[in-house]
């Protein structure tokens, strides 16, 4: 896997995956960002939720449950200091909906993507302590 950042001007860069999609990343207006798009730790946070997103809707699709939407909510904390400022805690919040959704069946799909399959939480996993639960809604 390969992906290249090139510069664009003030702190914005372009950033582009080996799957040739680009994303415009961009630093905050305090360090001369122009807003021009997500931070890189906000990349991180995101790349999380979309791995496991993924996850658990393979397993969930194999399982042949009846999900409607799922969505997944983070809340991270970084470190108090100057530099480097990462992740100390992350909290994953999955939101499944579906009308005869199986509990067990989405507690396995959650359990299994967040301690098995996702290749971004077991990359942060020995260094931020990473938290999740689960709610299920129903039309």
């Amino acid at each position: 896997m390969k992906a290249r950042v090139k510069w664009v001007e003030g702190m914005a860069f372009m950033a582009e995956s080996d799957s040739g999609h680009g994303i415009m990343l961009d630093g905050s207006p305090e360090i001369g960002g122009r807003n021009l798009g997500a931070r890189p730790m906000e990349m991180v946070l995101m790349g999380l939720g979309g791995c496991t997103a993924i996850d658990v809707m393979v397993i969930l699709g194999k399982q042949r449950q009846p999900v409607e939407d799922c969505w997944i909510e983070l809340d991270a904390e970084r470190a108090d200091v100057a530099a480097p400022k990462v992740f100390t805690k992350i909290h994953v919040h999955y939101v499944v909906k579906g009308s005869g959704l199986d509990p067990k069946q989405v507690e396995r799909a959650v359990k299994l993507s967040a301690e098995k399959y996702c290749s971004v939480s077991a990359m942060l996993k020995n260094s931020v302590d990473i938290t999740y639960d689960f709610e299920i809604r129903s039309n």
